[in-house]
């Protein structure tokens, strides 16, 4: 599944465990601008290196398995939880970019050399 949004929170890794880390994502994906939605993504061991180059306010598509499981408490009840897994990210637009393109200055040339041979 993919989304298309804006980088709203980059969590810092954590380590979970000994052996598990992770780090979250929340986009803020806007299909009703009325009602935005804040969704949180997470990544899991080396994927969590795919978020080192995300600043806030990117615009970003996102990539993402959706998972759920379900969860008994001591008491004996049961309980589903969803999560959303990031296994690829591009970058639409960055934050700090440029809506402008840059060129080069113009080149003087009026400087240029008298003796040059071309027959023009």
């Amino acid at each position: 599944m993919d989304i298309k949004g804006k980088v709203h929170e980059i969590g810092a890794t954590t380590q979970v465990t000994d052996s598990l880390k992770k780090r979250e994502l929340i986009v803020e994906y806007v299909e009703n601008p009325q009602y935005p939605e804040y969704l949180k993504f997470e990544t899991m061991q080396d994927k969590c290196a795919l978020l080192d180059n995300i600043k806030v306010g990117d615009d970003v598509e996102v990539f993402f398995n959706l998972r759920g499981r379900p969860w008994t408490d001591k008491t004996g009840k049961k309980s589903y939880f969803n999560s959303m897994q990031l296994w690829r990210i591009n970058v639409i637009n960055g934050a700090g970019a440029s809506t402008t393109p840059e060129y080069a200055p113009p080149a003087d040339i009026s400087s240029a050399a008298d003796d040059d041979d071309l027959p023009f």
